[in-house]
């Protein structure tokens, strides 16, 4: 097997329209922040010194990413598992990023890229207060460029659909599936799992 080169690349695709090329915007428009003030969740992805790269899952209620202006987004940082990959990448790498916002029921996403850096202003964090708790950091971004992804991949997922949904049931807990993957911990049921999270959110 081959891999493909660009060129290969330029053969197999068409060119993107003027109309593909023109929509993204070196800024947050009146669009773009409408639609970040209605989403609770959007994954950011960065890329470390060493190369690697992250992707994380990142949410709360609907605006919990602050548009500060233009060309600047405040993120609050919530609990998790402390390994801070994507942290770690924005101090010690480039601290370039990317994020994807996600609005339920809509099928559109918008990408949002930028430089990012962490701040612990205590006024900042004061004002971002959220499950009753104060972020630890906050995730400055500098927007660079942003655009609206059209909907096709989730309408072909069918994200939104009733009739996708799985039944909890149907997967271990990630307590059962770390302790199989690693014999850490305890094997806790989702009832224990899913109890535990209503505390620490």
């Amino acid at each position: 097997m081959t891999d493909l080169s660009a060129s290969d690349l330029a053969t197999l695709y068409a060119k993107p329209t003027p109309r593909v090329i023109a929509k993204a915007r070196p800024e947050i428009d009146a669009h773009a922040k409408n639609f970040i003030a209605m989403s609770p969740f959007c994954v950011l992805a960065t890329s470390g010194s060493d190369g690697g790269v992250d992707a994380s899952p990142r949410g709360g209620t609907p605006g919990f990413v602050h548009v500060e202006g233009p060309n600047l987004l405040v993120m609050p940082d919530r609990s998790g598992n402390n390994r801070i990959d994507s942290f770690r990448n924005i101090v010690e790498g480039s601290g370039l990023l990317q994020l994807i916002f996600f609005v339920p029921g809509i099928d559109e996403t918008l990408r949002v890229g930028g430089r990012g850096s962490l701040t612990a202003e205590p006024e900042l964090l004061a004002a971002m207060e959220e499950f009753g708790k104060l972020p630890r950091v906050a995730l400055r971004i500098e927007v660079r460029e942003s655009y609206f992804h059209c909907g096709k991949a989730l309408m072909r997922s069918k994200l939104w659909s009733q009739d996708s949904r799985v039944e909890r049931a149907a997967f271990p807990s990630i307590a059962e599936v770390i302790h199989d993957q690693t014999k850490l911990g305890e094997p806790e049921p989702q009832a224990v799992v899913a109890a535990r999270y209503e505390t620490q959110l």
